[in-house]
């Protein structure tokens, strides 16, 4: 009889606890809350902490915006330049209050795009997009202030709306991700995966040409034909960066001191770049490397495609291999470029539910392992120390596990029931969303993204394809 009783109570509590967490978590109060802290905790980081996690507000993007606010020069306009040219326009806003405070306007303008991308998110009120908001913030406390520190973080924010909105705004969804990527390059990786993902693929390619147009068009304009796209030039010839994964080899080649393999700092490209025996040939390769892992990776996008797979599944694995690739096999690796990896896990928990907890929990661990070594070990790391070299390495590992997971997912799906078509209604849809069980799911929570009121089907796959 005790025992029953005992039983009986664990039952009673499991959903009861499990009821209140639900409720938690869709408490504004509390969401907001932890919204708060968490930048406040950026903020702190990246005023008062070590490694100078703000160096590029400072020493880069303040002359930059003041130089064009002196006439002198317009980064991407008038003098060729590393990134395209709307990332003037986040690096000129700040400025708005005068260069004194240039550094607290910065952190402002970002915490506003977080705010508008987290509200989108929690304003649905769903289990899915509710996990995906609490996950993001948790990703951004585990990346520490480089989240807010950079230009990426711009981007991510904007990308993330633009992902929450794709299947009942899809136009104003591409005009975003083109405006994205005219900041920094990498959305394009997720335009490319809805191109392939999509059936409505020509009418989004429509609109992301015609915003780029006008881009292009409001740069002719202001006499930048010539510079317009030195984004791509500017990158082409610069070194392997200490952080890139491809660099490993010869970074712990100078911390054995082996002849001839040492860090220098860039002074055109303002990064620590490192030096050895066949680096040339090394970096050269590596643009080619990059290409080809897209296009497999493309391939594979296609495959599941033309067997009929779940959209609600084939996008989000494609979108995260794509954008992993395009850090693991890039020259440059900065830790910022982590935070680029946050719009295809949120895309993935808003349209896969569990299925996305895997990723997201590597991606997590991922950004914990970044934010060690920058900004908090870095002077460690430009000494050759062995623990901080090797907590590089496992970061970089994790990148290709990251990858290895997303690839092997995409080959799954294009190879499983659901390319088959024997997918069920209960698998398609999963209801259950981490941390939430599928008794937890609210009703209409297998909605992968926001859909109109007026119809509600209970397949995410169903839907997903008729509004995209």
């Amino acid at each position: 009889m005790a025992t029953d009783t005992a039983t009986e109570g664990r039952s009673d509590t499991a959903p009861g606890a499990r009821e209140t967490l639900l409720r938690l978590s869709h408490n504004p109060y509390a969401q907001w809350g932890a919204f708060l802290i968490v930048h406040v905790v950026l903020w702190l980081c990246g005023l008062y902490g070590a490694g100078m996690p703000l160096g590029d507000v400072t020493i880069v993007y303040l002359p930059w915006a003041q130089d064009a606010q002196l006439g002198h020069q317009f980064m991407g306009v008038t003098a060729p330049w590393v990134y395209p040219l709307v990332a003037m326009v986040p690096i000129l806003i700040p400025l708005l209050a005068g260069p004194d405070n240039y550094v607290m306007a910065w952190l402002a303008m970002v915490t506003v795009f977080d705010v508008i991308a987290f509200a989108v998110l929690v304003t649905r009120r769903r289990n899915r997009a509710t996990a995906a908001a609490w996950w993001w913030l948790a990703f951004l406390l585990l990346l520490g202030p480089v989240v807010l520190g950079r230009l990426d973080a711009v981007s991510v924010a904007i990308v993330i709306v633009a992902l929450v909105w794709l299947a009942a705004r899809p136009r104003a969804a591409a005009i975003l991700l083109a405006v994205a990527t005219w900041i920094k390059v990498w959305p394009a990786g997720i335009i490319l995966a809805i191109l392939i993902a999509s059936r409505r693929r020509w009418r989004m390619l429509g609109y992301v040409l015609a915003a780029s147009a006008a881009i292009v068009i409001l740069g002719v304009a202001f006499g930048g034909l010539s510079n317009l796209f030195s984004f791509v030039t500017q990158q082409t010839g610069r070194g392997l960066q200490i952080e890139a994964p491809i660099s490993a080899p010869w970074f712990w080649a100078a911390a054995l001191h082996a002849p001839g393999s040492f860090i220098y700092y860039d002074q055109n490209l303002l990064t620590f770049q490192v030096m050895g025996r066949g680096i040339d040939v090394a970096s050269a390769a590596m643009t080619l490397a990059l290409a080809i892992a897209v296009i497999v990776v493309v391939l594979i996008g296609l495959r599941a495609v033309m067997r009929k797979a779940p959209t609600s599944l084939v996008l989000p694995q494609l979108s995260l291999a794509i954008v992993t690739s395009l850090i693991a096999f890039n020259k440059v690796g900065s830790p910022q470029y982590i935070a680029w990896l946050a719009a295809p896990v949120v895309l993935g928990l808003l349209m896969s539910g569990r299925r996305f907890l895997t990723p997201a929990i590597l991606v997590g661990v991922t950004a914990g392992l970044t934010q060690l070594f920058y900004p908090w070990l870095y002077l460690e790391l430009l000494n050759l120390n062995a623990w901080v070299l090797a907590i590089v390495t496992v970061r970089n590992v994790m990148l290709f596990v990251v990858l290895g997971w997303s690839v092997v997912a995409l080959w799954r799906t294009g190879s499983g029931r659901a390319a088959r078509g024997g997918v069920s209604r209960a698998e398609t849809s999963d209801s259950r969303v981490w941390p939430l069980n599928r008794a937890d799911a609210a009703p209409g929570d297998d909605l992968p993204i926001e859909a109109p009121a007026a119809r509600v089907s209970p397949s995410a796959d169903e839907l997903f394809p008729q509004q995209l």
